[in-house]
Formats: structure tokens, sequence, C-alpha cells
């Protein structure tokens, strides 16, 4: 199967990638050879480093050959059309793994290719991040019925999140100021499986939560608006006090690089409940999991 967007999965297969991801984490000695023989070609057009660390070593430590490819020796979408560039991987690899700017290149790719095309970012989505993020909140509290309030820009994180998060029984909230939603096509979707709720207001969102994100206000390709987005973001702050609004046991969560002072606090990138880097490990368990679930491996 390919892996484009958490949105396309049903609930049951996302719940399966997430206990996966966990049994491997639990017994990694188990999935030695899960990949034995496996090519997989790994293509990054933007910088990485959780991304590309941990796909990168995923392969390599379940016995399988990471081939990883750079823009300026691939050029996707210039040298090449993406459709060209799968065919051709298709014919010499056993799944495709790619980091890139535009959602339409993976979809080009999937469609041109037998291999499974996997997302390791794009504009649109993030989905290995929202395996990585279930497994975190999984291991503190239960997915059913989890509140999860994200603060920040709805971007594609935000939007891997939310479809993420209903499909595993939980309520998702976001806080951002107007003009940076969520698009309405995204949330339509997400509310056909649970509860979303939109606001403007970080403290409407946080009040009770059991997890508490946030992410950069400026992603990748976005630097020309940075001081346009930081004036837009006051306010949209995650500290202490904001934090302190939340459930007791609730936990904070940041997807990685974090730009302290801006969207985050230091003090709460320091806060006992953090699981900030709990998060940033279990990456490496979600690729594993989407690899396998991708070329259906028996586990």
């Amino acid at each position: 199967m390919d892996f484009l967007r958490v949105g396309d999965l049903e609930p049951e297969a996302l719940g399966g990638l997430v206990a996966l991801g966990a049994r491997i984490k639990s017994r990694p000695d188990a999935f030695t050879d899960a990949l034995r023989s496996k090519a997989i070609a790994i293509l990054f057009q933007k910088p990485s480093l959780r991304t590309r660390v941990s796909t990168e070593l995923g392969v390599s430590q379940m016995g399988g050959y990471p081939i990883v490819l750079g823009q300026n020796s691939v050029g996707l979408g210039g040298r090449e059309p993406a459709s060209d560039i799968a065919r051709v991987l298709d014919r010499m690899v056993d799944v495709m793994a790619l980091r890139v700017e535009q959602h339409g290149d993976l979809e080009a790719m999937a469609l041109a290719a037998e291999a499974p095309v996997i997302n390791l970012l794009s504009d649109v989505a993030h989905p290995c991040q929202a395996v990585a993020d279930l497994i975190t909140i999984a291991e503190n509290r239960p997915l059913e019925g989890a509140v999860v309030a994200y603060v920040g820009d709805g971007n594609n994180v935000a939007v891997s999140l939310m479809h993420a998060v209903v499909r595993t029984g939980g309520e998702f909230r976001i806080a951002n100021p107007r003009g940076y939603a969520i698009p309405a096509t995204e949330v339509e979707v997400a509310e056909q499986f649970g509860t979303v709720i939109q606001t403007e207001v970080p403290v409407e969102a946080v009040t009770d939560a059991n997890v508490v994100y946030t992410d950069v206000w400026t992603s990748m390709g976005q630097e020309a608006e940075t001081k346009k987005r930081l004036g837009a973001f006051e306010g949209y702050q995650v500290g202490l006090d904001l934090f302190g609004q939340a459930a007791d046991e609730a936990i904070f969560l940041h997807c990685l690089p974090a730009h302290r002072g801006q969207e985050v606090s230091t003090e709460l990138m320091l806060h006992p409940q953090q699981r900030v880097f709990d998060q940033a490990e279990n990456r490496l368990y979600a690729i594993k999991a989407v690899l396998l679930a991708c070329i259906e491996t028996p586990v």
C-alpha cells in the first residue's frame, strides 16, 4: 500500500500501525530480518534530521538497503518529472520514501509506480510524524478519549495530527489566528470520524486537555513570511501558564525543530511532563511500522 496521508487510512489500519510501532519498540530484535533483501529509495528535497536518521536507520536495522538520494542528484520536478523517476525506481527498488515540496509529486509517483510510496513530509501532510505522535500519546494514556490541543499554524503537521486523533477515538482542538486555520475540506473529512473544535483563543483549546502540542510558526519554504507570521501569532506561545490550564497529567509535544521563545517557552521544553524527545525517538518505530505495513510483511 501507499502511505501518503493519515486521512487515507481507516481507523483500524491506523490503530494497527500504532500497535505495530509499539511492538517494534518493545522487541526490536524480533524485526532485524523484516526487510531482508529489500531496497528502499529515500529521497529528500528538503533538509531533514529526524526523518532522515529514523528512515535510514530503520531500514538498516531491519536488514534492508537504504538508498539515500538528494535533490541535486535526482532533480525531482526539474530535471525529470516525478512520474518518470517513479517508473525508473519502480524497476529497481521495493519502496520509495520521499520528503518533497509538492504533495502532487507524491501522488504522481504513486500513480506511476507499483512499488509503495511513503510520504516523509509534503506541503499537505506529515503522516509518519502523526504515527509517532500517537505512539507517544499511547505510552502515556489511552488514545480512546484523549483530548489533544494544538496551538499554532494549521499546517501539514496539524492536518495529519487531526486526522490521527479523531480516527483513534480522541477529540482534536486547535487554536490559531484568523487566516491560519486548517483547510475546511480537511476538517470536514475529520469530523466524519470524531470531534474537531476550532478556536482563536489558545486557553479555550488547552483547558483540561490531555495533550498540548505546538509546532513552528514559520515552516520550511515560508521564510519570506516570517515577520508577518511573528506578528500574527503573538499571544500563541505555549508556556508554563498556558500549559498549566491543561489536565494535571497532561503531556507536552512538539515535532521539532523548536524555536524557544517563539511558539514554545524554554521552561516548557525542560518541563518534567514534556515528551518531546520521546516523540522524536518514536519516529524510528513509526517509520519501521509504516515500511512493514506498506510492503505487507507478515509480522
